[in-house]
């Protein structure tokens, strides 16, 4: 089955890195977009960026611009999202979404908290 699970996020002061992971399975990776979003308590998921499947990012949120890259690498049906310059206003949970044979599909989620 269709499976993406997320890894890499922790607590992080603010101006430091993270790179987040999502490792995907079930289906030929290398097919299909792949997307990372974000939640924080009380507001909507918010789509951060998506990636094609030939690995041109054609969403970027304007928020993260000039401070997060997607990349994915096909061989190892990854994901990844490189966050710089983390700002508090970065915490939230992230989430990894692909869409497969006409559903939608979601990891677990990974923490991010930007805090000093």
């Amino acid at each position: 089955q269709v499976q993406v699970v997320e890894s890499g996020g922790g607590l992080v002061q603010p101006g430091g890195s993270l790179r987040l992971s999502c490792a995907a399975s079930g289906f030929t990776f290398s097919n299909y977009a792949m997307s990372w979003y974000r939640q924080t308590p009380g507001k909507q998921r918010e789509l951060v960026t998506t990636i094609t499947s030939a690995g041109e990012v054609i969403t970027l949120a304007a928020s993260v611009k000039g401070r997060f890259t997607t990349s994915r690498d096909n061989a190892k049906n990854t994901v990844y999202l490189q966050m710089n310059s983390l700002k508090s206003e970065d915490t939230a949970i992230y989430y990894c979404n692909t869409f497969v044979r006409g559903y939608v599909y979601w990891g677990q989620g990974t923490q991010v908290t930007v805090s000093s």
